[in-house]
């Protein structure tokens, strides 16, 4: 039975609304990690840890705790095509050192608008370019303020090159794209959230032991056990496990559009969070973009279409 199919089938306003109900308090939960993560990520890189170190800690977790899963599954599970596994792993330890080193460079505030805030428009477009799905005009409405904000947030840094923001927010929007490409791969997978997850960590702990381990060990000579058992927590558990968990449900509940459709809190509460954290204040430039993405992603996600960014929307 098609995704639309379904949710006809279902009788009844409030039956959708009870059963979506599971699915928007994990995808708020999910944007609460992500903001979390967003502050603490680029408090490590910018004081106490490299990305490469950080990275090891935020899939080391999540790699032994759902060890038992690959060794059930394996390493190349039976039926994932190839293409497809790749765009997985793409969101592992590929998303995470592009993020984290354009974390060096962009504020806090500037982090929420150019990751979660851009993740909706880059599976719309792809949803769009790559499997023919639709684009209403309001979501076409909605993709221009997110230009506008991101152009809004990162003009000054494009204008500054010897300030070096525009890394950050070229390398930033990389990773978002990364994440949309995750998003519909998951989607098409066939595996569960827990499966994903546990690939996506295995592999990614993989790739980064050789380069990680030797500058973990550096860190902790050097006092830092602190900070690296924190990172662990944040990056390992929050992130690692209960992130990607939280996300895959919302994806499977609401659909890749509803369940991004929260993101537009990922950015206020990033910029909350770091103005006692980091003491960064977002001037009223950055506001104005950080506002105008926030209008952009809610019209882009479909969530305020007139049948309500249903499921069988991208």
């Amino acid at each position: 039975m098609s995704e639309s199919a379904s949710v006809h089938a279902v009788p009844g306003r409030a039956g959708r609304d009870r059963s979506s109900l599971p699915g928007w308090l994990a995808a708020f939960a999910t944007v609460t990690i992500w903001a979390v993560w967003m502050v603490g990520t680029r408090h490590a890189v910018t004081n106490d840890l490299p990305p490469v170190v950080v990275g090891l800690l935020r899939f080391a977790v999540p790699a032994l705790v759902l060890a038992p899963i690959v060794w059930r599954t394996g390493l190349f599970p039976k039926g994932l095509p190839p293409l497809v596994g790749l765009a997985l792993l793409g969101s592992g330890a590929p998303f995470f050192l592009v993020v984290a080193l354009g974390m060096q460079f962009a504020p806090a505030a500037e982090i929420g608008p150019l990751l979660p805030g851009t993740m909706p428009l880059f599976v719309a477009l792809i949803g769009w370019l790559v499997f023919g799905e639709r684009l209403g005009r309001l979501r076409i409405v909605g993709f221009g303020l997110i230009l506008v904000g991101v152009a809004l947030i990162g003009g000054r840094g494009l204008l500054d090159p010897a300030g070096g923001a525009w890394r950050g927010h070229l390398l930033l929007l990389s990773g978002a794209c990364l994440w949309g490409i995750y998003t519909h791969a998951y989607r098409r997978c066939g595996l569960s959230v827990l499966q994903a997850a546990a690939l996506i960590g295995t592999w990614s702990l993989l790739l980064l032991v050789p380069f990680g381990a030797p500058k973990l060990a550096t860190a902790l000579a050097n006092g830092l056990a602190g900070p690296v058992l924190l990172q662990a927590l944040l990056q390992g558990f929050m992130s690692g496990v209960l992130g990607i968990v939280l996300y895959g449900f919302a994806v499977d509940r609401l659909g890749a559009s509803r369940a991004a459709a929260v993101s537009p809190l990922g950015p206020v509460l990033a910029a909350l969070i770091a103005i006692p954290v980091l003491g960064e204040r977002p001037d009223a430039v950055a506001v104005a973009g950080i506002a105008a993405a926030a209008m952009g992603v809610a019209l882009a996600s479909g969530v305020l279409s007139p049948n309500g960014g249903s499921r069988n929307h991208p």
